[in-house]
């Protein structure tokens, strides 16, 4: 998600664990984000979260929404999340300053909704530019 006062959230993105075996899959260690020959061995993958629940994509905005402004989060962030078989939603961390590459998830997200990558970086920058601190303000 993206902003200040006023937040945006981008599409839930998932990480697909491939072809690793149950028993190992649902833990993104090192070699699961970031060992690209690893990755295309077991066909690891992040991308738009499929086959969800109806009506949980806007749950989890309006969570990922009350996380963001109760963590006093500016700019950007990540909110990282698991699904339980049971529909229920466990919020795994708040990652205030995710990986910004063009290739990773926050881009990739932004870009599914519209937001390309330059615009996406000025967005950025301008936000932090026009962030006042509440406590620079007393």
């Amino acid at each position: 998600m993206i902003g200040n006062e006023r937040l945006t959230t981008f599409p839930l993105w998932e990480l697909n664990f491939g072809t690793l075996p149950e028993v190992m899959a649902g833990i993104a260690t090192r070699k699961v984000k970031w060992d690209r020959k690893y990755q295309r061995k077991h066909g690891i993958g992040t991308g738009p979260a499929r086959d969800l629940p109806d009506g949980l994509p806007p749950r989890v905005a309006q969570l990922a929404r009350r996380i963001y402004r109760a963590l006093f989060l500016s700019g950007y962030a990540r909110i990282d999340l698991r699904l339980r078989p049971d529909g229920s939603v466990v919020v795994l961390e708040a990652n205030a300053n995710p990986n910004l590459a063009q290739i990773e998830d926050l881009a990739t997200s932004a870009l599914a909704a519209g937001t390309g990558y330059d615009a996406l970086l000025a967005r950025i920058m301008r936000l932090g530019m026009d962030y006042r601190a509440a406590w620079r303000e007393a």
